[in-house]
């Protein structure tokens, strides 16, 4: 008959109550091409031109209403000539920032293993 070993208990991150809703992607990512676009002194319209997309749209991906498929956030990123690993970098960093820091707990029960 086999064995029953305990594995030692190991903590497991828990993300602790916030005050409020975790950022949402798609708000970081707006804020992050309107600030792109505002330091580079471009309306709307010229950084829309410039993606092929229409400044409505552009519009309200800034504003967060629209979830942009990866194919628009490129052609978006590079009318602001900045690739889409360096956008999508600095949305992932003021994600980590806005994110309250995960609290690590023991878990309530420890896993087990047959030993043969």
């Amino acid at each position: 008959m086999a064995d029953i070993v305990p594995f030692p208990r190991a903590p497991h991150p828990v993300r602790p109550p916030s005050n409020g809703p975790e950022p949402l992607w798609r708000d970081l990512l707006g804020d992050q091409l309107r600030r792109r676009r505002h330091d580079r002194g471009e309306t709307l319209s010229e950084t829309a031109e410039k993606a092929g997309v229409s400044p409505q749209y552009l519009s309200e991906v800034e504003r967060g209403r629209k979830e942009p498929s990866s194919e628009m956030i490129a052609a978006i990123a590079g009318a602001l000539d900045a690739t889409l690993v360096e956008l999508t970098s600095a949305v992932a960093e003021e994600l980590r920032q806005a994110t309250p820091a995960a609290a690590v707990v023991s878990a309530s029960r420890g896993a087990f293993a047959l030993a043969a």
